[in-house]
């Protein structure tokens, strides 16, 4: 009985880091590029775009097509950066386990 109460404990302590690295993503901030940096998209950690960033070389009409794909590519840059930091974060928390069905960080 009394290791059902510590496994009980350590599974509340688990949410509560949980719940405390959650409030972190939304602060972190990653950086996505493109174009060999001619685009750039930041992130929080939780994928919300704060910054676009064009390099001022592609401001021309005959350029839009190529802005538009590369800011795309800039925020998948930023999003897969992002899912990393997420994963890095979880192992440290879990010491490696994977997370249980349903606790979801992203």
């Amino acid at each position: 009985m009394r290791d059902m109460m510590g496994m009980m404990g350590k599974i509340k302590e688990l949410q509560a880091n949980m719940e405390r690295m959650q409030a972190e993503l939304e602060t972190l901030e990653v950086t996505g590029s493109a174009g060999g940096g001619l685009v750039t998209v930041v992130t929080t950690a939780k994928g919300a775009v704060k910054k676009v960033s064009i390099d001022a070389s592609l401001m021309k009409a005959d350029e839009k097509e190529i802005v538009e794909d590369l800011i795309v590519a800039a925020s998948a840059d930023a999003r897969a950066k992002s899912e990393k930091l997420v994963e890095e974060k979880a192992k440290a928390l879990t010491g490696g386990l994977p997370l249980p069905p349903g606790m979801k960080l992203f």
